[in-house]
């Protein structure tokens, strides 16, 4: 496994993470007790605030970001380009997604935008290579 494939494992795992995060307050509650509802997951999940809305909004984004870093992976094979390269890409891309979530977590909304700028620059980059 190269580590542009183990970046790819890691970034497809990054919206799990952030939807346990925004879940957790409701671990280990009933339903009735303002747990985790599973049923109206969605509803129960707009009710949310502060980090743990955050965590919530860090996993849609995190999927939104994920489509054009697994293209920029293909095309970057496709072009044959050097692994070394590709390699350092993918470790930007995640290390600005790892970085954009605890901003965002954080509420550092400036500092979050200049990190999904980052994300989203070593992901075109990919297409380049």
């Amino acid at each position: 496994m190269t580590l542009a494939q183990l970046c790819l494992l890691v970034a497809c795992v990054l919206p799990v993470a952030c939807a346990a995060l925004a879940k957790s307050k409701g671990f280990g509650k009933r339903r009735r007790d303002g747990g985790f509802d599973n049923h109206s997951p969605r509803e129960w999940l707009a009710t949310l605030q502060g980090w743990q809305a955050r965590a919530n909004a860090a996993q849609a984004n995190s999927w939104e970001a994920l489509p054009v870093f697994i293209a920029g992976l293909f095309v970057a094979h496709q072009h044959q380009a050097a692994q070394g390269t590709v390699d350092m890409l993918a470790l930007g891309f995640l290390a600005a997604r790892l970085a954009y979530i605890g901003l965002y977590l954080a509420d550092l909304a400036s500092l979050r935008s200049l990190l999904w700028v980052a994300g989203l620059a070593a992901s075109v980059a990919l297409f380049f290579v």
